[in-house]
C-alpha cells in the first residue's frame, strides 16, 4: 500500500494561483483579543526629581503631544492623567509626563519611584501605579496557600 501526498495549503492562496502573485499585497490575518479585555498598552517608567515619568510606547499609543493639556487625579499609589483642554499640566514637546509635587506627595510617589504605566487609548488616559499598589494586587489575587499547586 503506498500513501498519497497531500499538498500543502498555504493560507490565502487559491488553487490556481500557487506561486504567484505579490505577497505584500495580502492582507495581515487580523488577531482576536481575548474577550473582555481592555486596551491597554503597560510599560515601565522612573518618577525623576522634576516628578517626570517617561515612556515612548505608552504615550504613543495616546497620541499625545507637546501642548495637549491634562487634568492629573492622584490617590494612594496611582496617578491618572487625562487629556483634557482645561487642564493644569502641558505635555512637553518630549514624550513624558509632569506629576505635580503636590500630587506626587498625596499619593505617595516619590523620585527615583518606579512605576507601571498603563494607557488606555479609548478612554484617553494614562495611569502611573507605583509597585506598591501592583503587589498589594498581585497578593490579592494569589492562591491560598496549597491551592494551584501542581503535585
Amino acid at each position: 500500500m503506498t500513501a498519497r501526498l497531500v499538498p500543502p495549503i498555504v493560507p490565502g492562496a487559491s488553487p490556481g494561483r500557487r506561486g504567484q502573485g505579490d505577497s505584500g499585497a495580502r492582507r495581515p490575518v487580523p488577531l482576536a483579543g481575548p474577550p473582555g479585555r481592555p486596551n491597554v498598552v503597560y510599560g515601565f517608567g522612573r518618577i525623576d526629581a522634576s516628578g517626570r515619568v517617561a515612556d515612548r510606547v505608552t504615550i504613543a499609543a495616546l497620541g499625545w503631544r507637546g501642548g495637549d493639556r491634562l487634568t492629573v487625579t492622584a490617590e494612594a499609589g496611582v496617578m491618572i492623567a487625562r487629556r483634557d483642554p482645561g487642564g493644569m499640566v502641558t505635555v512637553p514637546s518630549r514624550p513624558y509626563v509632569v506629576i505635580p509635587a503636590a500630587l506626587r506627595r498625596r499619593c505617595g510617589l516619590r523620585s527615583g519611584d518606579h512605576v507601571l504605566l498603563a494607557a488606555s487609548p479609548g478612554q484617553d488616559t494614562l495611569a502611573a501605579y507605583s509597585f506598591a499598589v501592583v503587589d498589594q494586587a498581585l497578593r490579592a489575587h494569589a492562591p491560598a496557600p496549597g491551592e494551584g499547586r501542581l503535585s
